[in-house]
């Protein structure tokens, strides 16, 4: 088995050459899948098979410097005081509808762990009450509650945060946040708004932090509630206010209806068609909220806000509010 080692400015430059006799096809595809299969560390591989029945002949070329062992043991020591090789970089503004997307999807999901199954906003008492029995008085209710009520609400809130940070105005976005912190019906409702608020802004700056996000909560006197926090968030992150209100007002109304479809019940298909029924109301509900000034919030909804009152003293329950 002939060999020739040269070094060359420290690389060393191996070339073998072995011939095998062999007499299968199978023994030759054996031993072709043997040398692809060899790793060496800090080296690149280059194999060239030929065959001549009956042998094999297999050129290995093996280039590359080996790492440094004292190279090896400082990065060691370097991730083990990080705890990783390459620590993420702070989100940037999302420049384009695609990282926009990507955040308000990820932000707005189910999965985004701010406990909103856990609550019905006093559907589970409309349903109790006979108010709620099947997918279209469904409808008719989360209509109300989004041109007229909450929805309609929370949206404004969420508008006039977003433009508040946008414009780097810390008074009117404290005065907004404590505004919308005041501005619920019942005991529950600011349970439901404080608490998913206060977990959706800890997971953002845990792991969307930005800058901008951290002056912001810096300047308020207490934690923001859901709609504003939402509203703090996109904005630090650059996404369009328009963007925002359209996909908050999408996971509001899916979130009432996945707690609409366990307490009726209503099967998976009359829940969707539910939501989709819900499509232009929606897309104009957040359209009057990207236009209201402050003076334009209010609620006509009295039924459902006396169905979150009335649920505080509901005799079984299968959510907080």
């Amino acid at each position: 088995m002939p060999a020739m080692v040269t070094p060359i400015m420290g690389t060393i430059i191996t070339i073998t050459a072995i011939t095998i006799m062999v007499t299968t096809t199978i023994t030759r595809f054996m031993i072709m899948l043997a040398v692809r299969a060899m790793i060496i560390t800090g080296m690149t591989i280059t194999t060239t098979i030929t065959t001549t029945s009956p042998a094999v002949t297999i050129m290995l070329m093996i280039t590359g410097n080996k790492p440094d062992k004292g190279s090896r043991k400082r990065k060691g020591a370097a991730i083990a005081r990080s705890g990783s090789p390459d620590p993420p970089a702070a989100p940037v503004p999302a420049t384009d509808d695609r990282a926009a997307l990507y955040r308000l999807m990820t932000w707005l999901s189910p999965s985004f762990p701010v406990g909103a199954f856990a609550y019905s906003s006093g559907l589970e008492w409309a349903v109790e009450a006979g108010d709620i029995t099947d997918s279209t008085s469904l409808r008719e209710w989360l209509g109300s509650m989004l041109i007229d009520g909450a929805g309609f609400n929370d949206a404004v809130f969420l508008a006039h945060t977003h433009r508040a940070l946008t414009a780097g105005d810390a008074a009117a976005l404290a005065d907004v946040a404590a505004l919308a912190a005041a501005m619920v019906p019942s005991r529950e409702r600011q349970l439901e708004t404080a608490t998913q608020g206060r977990a959706f802004m800890d997971i953002a700056r845990a792991a969307w932090s930005c800058a901008a996000l951290e002056q912001a909560i810096a300047g308020l006197k207490q934690a923001p509630v859901y709609p504003v926090a939402v509203g703090l968030v996109s904005a630090a992150h650059g996404i369009a206010l328009a963007l925002t209100l359209h996909a908050f007002l999408h996971a509001l109304t899916a979130n009432w209806i996945s707690a609409a479809a366990r307490l009726v019940p209503l099967g998976q298909t009359d829940s969707q068609r539910t939501l989709a029924s819900l499509e232009e109301i929606v897309g104009a509900t957040g359209r009057r909220a990207f236009e209201a000034t402050l003076d334009d919030l209010g609620s006509t909804t009295f039924r459902a806000d006396l169905a979150s009152m009335r649920h505080e003293a509901q005799y079984t329950r299968l959510f907080r509010s």
